[in-house]
């Protein structure tokens, strides 16, 4: 299984032999260095990556991590098969231009938002007598029970989620600037973590 992390950089635009353009997201990804390799008593099997420099580490970690180097920052995989040792470095050539990845990262965080942004309401309709009504969220149940119930659709705090896709392709990779090109968007601003990771079975590829 091949599992890289990476810092998103930009979306961009690649230029195929034949003239077709392909949207794409650069991804710095790597190098990641095993960190550690866990083994519960279930018997699963688990890797730790390192991702990136830090210039100030607190003691525990340098106690932990010894020679490896100083991390950004570490990530738990579960992994079957082959076992990397403790210490082994991945970059982005693990990858190749075709493979089938899903990424997982974390979506943009948009603050406190309304039913309309937040759950697509159409609001109330902007005729005559809806004065200050056109954004509102309108009844939010029964009146009986004197409680709202669980999973009603309100007004809350919009993005900052994990969020998975699943299905990208791997259109180029830059060994020498250890950058991929992932078809479409991938989740997350710019600058933040993602996770690369091989799919595994029969995946539907266009």
């Amino acid at each position: 299984m091949k599992i890289l992390l990476g810092k998103k950089r930009e979306m961009t635009q690649i230029f195929k032999d034949d003239g077709t353009v392909v949207p794409v997201t650069l991804v710095d990804a790597g190098p990641c260095t095993v960190t550690a390799v866990k083994t519960n008593p279930a018997g699963k099997t688990a890797i730790v990556l390192g991702f990136g420099e830090k210039k100030k580490i607190k003691k525990a970690q340098k106690g932990e991590w010894k020679e490896l180097g100083s991390f950004e920052l570490t990530r738990e995989f579960p992994i079957d098969g082959d076992v990397p040792s403790e210490g082994a470095v991945f970059a982005a050539d693990v990858f190749t231009s075709g493979d089938v990845v899903t990424v997982v990262g974390t979506s943009k965080g948009k603050g406190f938002q309304g039913v309309v942004k937040r759950h697509k309401f159409s609001g109330s309709p902007a005729s005559h007598g809806h004065k200050d009504q056109l954004r509102m969220p309108g009844s939010i149940g029964a009146g009986g029970p004197q409680r709202v119930f669980k999973g009603v659709r309100m007004a809350g705090r919009m993005g900052g989620n994990q969020v998975t896709v699943q299905n990208l392709e791997i259109v180029e990779v830059n060994k020498e600037n250890n950058t991929v090109a992932i078809k479409g968007a991938i989740p997350g601003a710019r600058g933040s973590i993602v996770s690369i990771l091989s799919s595994d079975g029969n995946v539907w590829q266009k």
